[in-house]
């Protein structure tokens, strides 16, 4: 999928809810406030750097792939960075960003417990990542048999699988919230979102977010 077609999307009715209550639960989880740094790891098209930007952080967004990246600086007004690297080996120093944010970025690169490592190094205070959720009505739907759409190739993951990238490294209070219930983005599927806790692991979207320990 080129780049223009994947950011349209967000134009959709469907593909506006869903980015908006995708991100209203990773804002929700950073608990970010305005002027602060934040770095999109695997920022795409720049979808989301762009929503983060809107409420006031300083955004950072990096992506190997230098043709979605030259999308989101076309796309995107002044005040952005955007820096091509790979997510297994950050070009930033410790503690570089009070904010990291990753969403289903993580899913299409080789090594995700580097890149999770990575995220926490450059991370001061908060992180949220996203994972896609095996244990999703959209895995059912577009994940099966090498996955669908724009999500050829990606992995798919059970909550309990996703904790293990964690291991050693120096997070504390982590936690896992999903959404995006029903993917259809249907007036029930909105419903149900309205109603369902965000504590419940069904989600198409697991967000895991946690805090840097001081070492």
């Amino acid at each position: 999928m080129d780049p223009a077609s994947y950011d349209h999307w967000y134009d959709t009715p469907k593909g506006r809810w869903t980015g908006e209550t995708e991100y209203r639960l990773i804002s929700r989880e950073l608990r970010a406030l305005p002027g602060e740094s934040l770095l999109d790891a695997g920022c795409g098209t720049g979808w989301f750097s762009r929503r983060f930007f809107r409420d006031g952080l300083r955004v950072t967004g990096v992506d190997r792939n230098m043709d979605w990246l030259a999308f989101a600086r076309e796309k995107s007004p002044e005040g952005h960075s955007w820096i091509g690297g790979d997510l297994r080996a950050l070009p930033f120093r410790d503690r570089c960003f009070d904010r990291v944010v990753s969403v289903a970025a993580l899913c299409f690169v080789g090594d995700e417990r580097k890149a999770v490592r990575e995220i926490v190094w450059v991370t001061n205070r908060r992180f949220a990542i996203g994972w896609l959720n095996r244990n999703s009505l959209l895995f059912a739907r577009k994940g099966r048999n090498g996955g669908s759409g724009a999500w050829r190739g990606a992995r798919w993951h059970r909550p309990e699988e996703i904790l293990a990238f964690f291991d050693g490294l120096p997070v504390e209070a982590l936690e896992f919230h999903s959404c995006v219930f029903l993917p259809s983005g249907s007036f029930g599927a909105r419903t149900a979102e309205a109603i369902l806790p965000v504590s419940w692991r069904r989600g198409s979207l697991i967000v895991v977010s946690g805090e840097r320990r001081d070492s």
